[in-house]
C-alpha cells in the first residue's frame, strides 16, 4: 500500500531564544521555505523561547549584526503566509508577566499533548530547534 506523502510540518522552537537572535533565525527560514512548498506549517513556541512573541521582544531583536530584518518581519512573513505561530500554555504561564501583551501575529496556545500530537500523526512531520 503507497503512504502518501506528508505536507503538513510542526516545528518546535525553545532553544532559540530571545538572547540569542541568530539561532531563531534558521527555523523561521525553513518554515517560510516549506510555506513555499504548499506545506501546511505551525511554529510552537516553548520555554523562553514564547518570549519571542511578546510585544516589542522581536521588534528589537536581529540575526545579524547588520541588522537587515528583525526577527518580527520574519514573524510577519509567517504570519502573512498563514503560519500559526502558537504559545505553549506552560511556557504561557512561566516566562510571559500578567501585564505583557502577544503579537497580533500570534495565533493561540498549544500545549505540549498538542505537537506530541503532530509527531504521532503520519501526515505530519516534526523538526525541534
Amino acid at each position: 500500500m503507497p503512504t502518501e506523502t506528508p505536507s503538513k510540518l510542526a516545528f518546535l522552537i525553545w532553544a532559540a531564544t530571545p538572547d540569542r537572535p541568530d539561532l531563531c533565525v534558521t527555523p523561521l527560514v525553513h518554515a517560510l521555505a516549506a510555506r513555499a512548498l504548499d506545506c501546511e506549517v505551525e511554529i510552537h513556541f516553548a520555554g523562553p523561547a514564547v518570549r519571542w512573541l511578546v510585544e516589542g521582544v522581536a521588534a528589537a531583536a536581529f540575526a545579524t549584526p547588520e541588522r537587515e530584518k528583525s526577527i518580527q518581519r520574519f514573524l510577519d512573513e509567517l504570519a502573512g503566509e498563514g503560519v500559526k505561530l502558537l504559545t505553549c500554555s506552560m511556557a504561557l504561564a512561566a516566562w510571559v508577566g500578567p501585564q505583557e501583551a502577544l503579537i497580533a501575529q500570534c495565533s493561540g496556545a498549544a500545549g505540549a499533548t498538542a505537537f506530541v500530537a503532530r509527531s504521532l500523526d503520519p501526515s505530519w512531520r516534526t523538526l525541534v530547534f
